[in-house]
């Protein structure tokens, strides 16, 4: 139920009050799209009870700057071959205010990776830290109200605050259920900017067209092979047919030796 007060008229001697209009200042770039593009392969990983199967896969990083007095910006997309993501799924924008020397983590308070658990997350935070730490180290940044959904599961909410912990943010919660939690602000600097390398690697073009020539290469082998294969279960096919008809030959000359007899037999 809301409710709301009645504005007093204005009189001659009192002129009307205006209220004050606050308008959130609008951000630039909001239609900057990924300029940069470089390859990820996704090392295949054992399958995860809450996850599921974690095969290799290959990914495409994208990501755009954008710069002016007051801002700047890092906008970073993972591009996945063949599948649509939700627009706030895979997307992480670092944003640097100069005025007031903050740095802020966004789009919303979460995180949303496609595959998840695959070192996309920490990838994508790392890079943000690395680009930041390069002139504003010293810059704060902002703490966030974490998203509530990700507390109603507990595995969920350990991974989450896991993933945080470990690239250096401060967790801490404001309930005893902790579904109530937040990242408390600190310096660019303790953000770090490593990321589990043994999950997320990049891939140069010259490395991708070396592992291309060698999977052609690969199938090739396997093409000579399945020949090989074919021939043989060809042969075995044609001398199975052959051993079949020299079986039925004496099964039929024994009968006619058999009926051969009986008649001998018979007629003495």
């Amino acid at each position: 139920m809301t409710t709301t007060e009645a504005t007093p008229e204005p009189t001659a001697d009192a002129p009307a009050e205006k209220p004050e209009v606050v308008e959130a200042a609008a951000l630039p770039w909001a239609d900057v799209q990924a300029e940069h593009f470089k390859m990820l392969r996704l090392a295949p990983l054992a399958t995860d009870r809450a996850t599921g199967v974690r095969p290799l896969r290959f990914v495409q990083f994208g990501y755009a700057e954008r710069h002016d007095k007051h801002r700047s910006l890092l906008r970073m997309i993972i591009q996945l071959p063949a599948q649509r993501v939700r627009r706030e799924q895979n997307h992480l924008d670092i944003w640097v205010d100069h005025d007031t020397h903050r740095v802020h983590f966004g789009p919303g308070n979460s995180l949303e990776i496609e595959p998840a658990n695959r070192g996309l997350g920490r990838f994508l935070v790392a890079q943000g830290a690395a680009w930041a730490k390069k002139k504003w180290s010293h810059y704060r940044v902002d703490g966030v109200d974490l998203a509530n959904k990700d507390a109603l599961n507990e595995a969920t909410r350990l991974r989450r605050d896991h993933f945080l912990r470990v690239q250096g943010f401060d967790v801490a919660y404001a309930d005893v259920q902790h579904l109530k939690g937040n990242v408390q602000p600190g310096k660019v600097s303790e953000v770090l900017d490593s990321w589990n390398t043994e999950k997320v690697q990049f891939v140069e073009i010259l490395e991708a067209a070396q592992m291309l020539q060698q999977a052609e290469h690969n199938l090739a082998e396997q093409e000579v092979k399945l020949r090989k294969e074919e021939e043989k279960v060809t042969k075995f096919k044609r001398e199975d047919s052959g051993l079949r008809f020299t079986i039925t030959c004496l099964v039929a000359f024994t009968v006619f030796q058999a009926g051969l007899l009986i008649w001998i037999a018979t007629h003495r």
